[in-house]
């Protein structure tokens, strides 16, 4: 019911930025939250960010102060800027959308932090 197409990742060297999207099938206007999760080889799937549509965010204490999510509602898209890139935020990142109690994730975009 919702299809989310995540691109921007690629290999950046620590300090780096990159900038994620998150393209949704739907106005999100329609979509309760969008958020972004991120797995590493070995690891669980963590909690990255989340919008709501009243654009108030979260963030894990891992990124806070370095990730800022935001909302494009005319290109129906979700972003993630990721500054100041570590090592360890070495991960494929999922965009997830919820709408009425459902779950939709999007296929996840590779990002490496690496010298």
């Amino acid at each position: 019911q919702v299809q989310l197409v995540e691109s921007g990742g690629g290999l950046v060297q620590p300090g780096g930025s990159l900038r994620l999207s998150c393209a949704a099938s739907r106005s999100i206007f329609s979509i309760d939250g969008m958020g972004w999760y991120r797995q590493a080889p070995g690891n669980a799937r963590e909690f990255v960010a989340f919008i709501g549509n009243s654009g108030s965010t979260n963030y894990a204490d891992s990124v806070k102060g370095r990730f800022t999510i935001s909302r494009d509602n005319a290109k129906n898209t979700v972003n993630l800027q990721m500054n100041s890139l570590k090592p360890e935020d070495t991960a494929v990142y999922y965009c997830n959308a919820v709408r009425i109690g459902r779950s939709y994730w999007g296929q996840g975009t590779q990002v490496t932090v690496s010298s």
